[in-house]
């Protein structure tokens, strides 16, 4: 079935890539162009996003306090970075009511047939949908499909390259439903899914596993399953050993820019030494005010250009 409505997708699968300025050949490829939220609408949502994040709750329960001032500051140099590395950085239209539409990769996630638009679990961030389909009608990129069985979250959609993906669930932030309902649709492309089922305190996938070349991804082997490990390793993809500290304060949560080019933060030290001496070139702007919100670097933004890896 084609010509539905903000659905792209062929019913039985064989779905035209993307083509034009916008088009994600790779996961690992040059980043071209990012899809950011705005910082203006960021504040932390406390006691509201507190059911949703183990993340947040670690930060209510040490007494953190957040700074409008710094929080600008760093979403700034965050798009700095970018902009050092060559990407062009466009941001979702500004919905002052929704704080938490900075994280951009929760609300939907790219792929090469288009974007998925997806289904928040918290009530209070549900909304951001319509900046999300705004977006993307506004810059004529195909809405690949919508999510409509559960909640999912894009975090959980982990594509390790062209073909591939990791698929996350909590039962908590991603539903198994939903999960497996936007799985079905790439299976139907001819993809090849791994599930990864983890428990709700780990809250995404991405919080663990992160691509950083074709061949090397940050992984923390205390958080990740024993089964995702080997198949990575079945994949020949090299693992850099992320910590669990850093990992659960989001130092694992990094952005490939291609060409051996990480968006890390300034945090995650260990991290950082290991990927540089690997040789990779790290950007590791100082991000804390996001990061005790419970989101890192991977999940505020979203890749819509990349070149082949």
């Amino acid at each position: 079935m084609t010509n539905v409505p903000l659905r792209a997708r062929r019913e039985n699968g064989g779905t035209p890539k993307m083509t034009g300025r916008f088009q994600i050949k790779s996961e690992t490829g040059v980043l071209k162009d990012v899809l950011l939220g705005p910082a203006e609408s960021f504040r932390w949502m406390g006691l509201e996003n507190a059911a949703w994040s183990s993340l947040v709750r670690d930060t209510m329960r040490k007494g953190y306090k957040f700074d409008k001032q710094v929080a600008m500051r760093q979403h700034r140099e965050m798009v700095d970075a970018y902009a050092q590395a060559g990407v062009t950085t466009h941001f979702l239209p500004l919905d002052m009511t929704n704080p938490y539409q900075v994280y951009a990769r929760d609300s939907s996630f790219m792929s090469p047939y288009g974007a998925v638009v997806c289904q928040l679990a918290n009530p209070r961030r549900r909304g951001e949908y319509a900046a999300v389909l705004r977006f993307y009608l506004e810059n004529n990129i195909p809405i690949y499909d919508m999510i409509s069985a559960g909640n999912f979250e894009g975090g959980d959609f982990n594509i390790i390259r062209d073909g591939l993906a990791l698929v996350g669930y909590t039962d908590h932030r991603s539903e198994e439903v939903a999960a497996r309902q936007a799985s079905e649709w790439f299976i139907k492309e001819g993809w090849e899914i791994k599930y990864a089922p983890i428990d709700q305190f780990y809250v995404h996938i991405d919080l663990m596993v992160c691509m950083l070349n074709e061949h090397c991804a940050a992984v923390c082997l205390e958080t990740t399953e024993d089964d995702v490990i080997a198949w990575l390793k079945s994949k020949k993809i090299e693992i850099i050993p992320a910590t669990f500290k850093e990992t659960m304060a989001l130092g694992c949560n990094v952005v490939t820019l291609g060409g051996d080019r990480v968006l890390s933060t300034e945090s995650a030290k260990d991290l950082n030494a290991k990927m540089r001496a690997a040789g990779f070139t790290v950007y590791d702007p100082d991000m804390t005010m996001f990061l005790q919100a419970g989101g890192g670097v991977h999940c505020m933004c979203q890749p819509l250009s990349r070149e082949a890896a």
